[in-house]
């Protein structure tokens, strides 16, 4: 398994990234994993805070698993990129309250699952960043539509464009966090408690009332067409296969 799921108490549970060793990046075979055990949260009447964390010390995700991305054609990177965009908006829109503990790396597709959530808590020693221009990609499952409405369009371009990884202070200076801590998950599990302590009902309602502010203007489906067009370029080749090379990437705009 590549994920975990236990239930603190009947109110609270923590859904845990469990691939330590590849600094918990997400394959096809974890976001399947996810995308399940979502359907069954969603059922749960008596669950109303899931906690996302990751296993380890390194890593909350960093990233989409790049061996396996390196050698998709257009059609399957779209393919990724759409299914990837729907557990995560399934994330998003979830009938409970989703806090991600931020313990590590949060980079690409693990910055994207923890703007899939409702409230962020990270370390002190996260780091956080949309470094797929260094891939000769881009964000594929909603960084594009979602990082702006947290930190505004100038600073979501110059994260994008950049690359650049930022540490949790700078995080919490433009609101990707909400609050810094040595032990994330168990002031997820503080704040988790406070909230199950006020009425549901209430609280799902206001979500979907902010939910619905923040998706009208989501085009989540042009983002899919341009990661996926990333992937007829000699760009996306080299850039991936030097990462997995440990080597600088040498991009010649095609």
């Amino acid at each position: 398994m590549n994920i975990c799921y236990e239930k603190i108490n009947d109110n609270i549970g923590v859904l845990k990234i469990n691939r330590p060793k590849y600094l918990n990046s997400l394959n096809k075979e974890t976001l399947i994993e996810i995308d399940n055990l979502i359907d069954t949260i969603e059922k749960d009447n008596n669950l109303h805070v899931i906690i996302i964390t990751g296993e380890g010390e390194k890593s909350f995700v960093a990233g989409a698993d790049i061996k396996e991305m390196k050698d998709m054609n257009s059609v399957e990177a779209m393919e990724f990129s759409r299914y990837g965009n729907k557990v995560f908006s399934k994330i998003e829109n979830l009938n409970k309250v989703v806090i991600g503990a931020i313990n590590g790396f949060c980079l690409g597709g693990g910055l994207e699952l923890a703007l899939a959530c409702d409230i962020r808590i990270g370390s002190n020693k996260a780091k956080f960043g949309q470094p797929e221009v260094n891939l000769g990609i881009i964000p594929g499952f909603g960084a594009t539509q979602r990082l702006s409405k947290v930190v505004g369009v100038s600073k979501s371009k110059e994260m994008i464009f950049t690359g650049d990884i930022i540490d949790s202070n700078e995080a919490l200076s433009i609101g990707i966090i909400s609050k810094i801590s040595e032990n994330p998950l168990v002031e997820a599990i503080n704040i988790g408690s406070k909230i199950i302590s006020k009425a549901p009902k209430a609280i799902i309602q206001a979500k979907k009332a902010m939910n619905f502010s923040n998706n009208k203007n989501l085009f989540i489906d042009y983002e899919v067409e341009c990661f996926a067009n990333c992937f007829s370029t000699k760009d996306q080749k080299e850039g991936m296969e030097a990462f997995i090379e440990k080597r600088s990437p040498q991009f010649e705009n095609r």
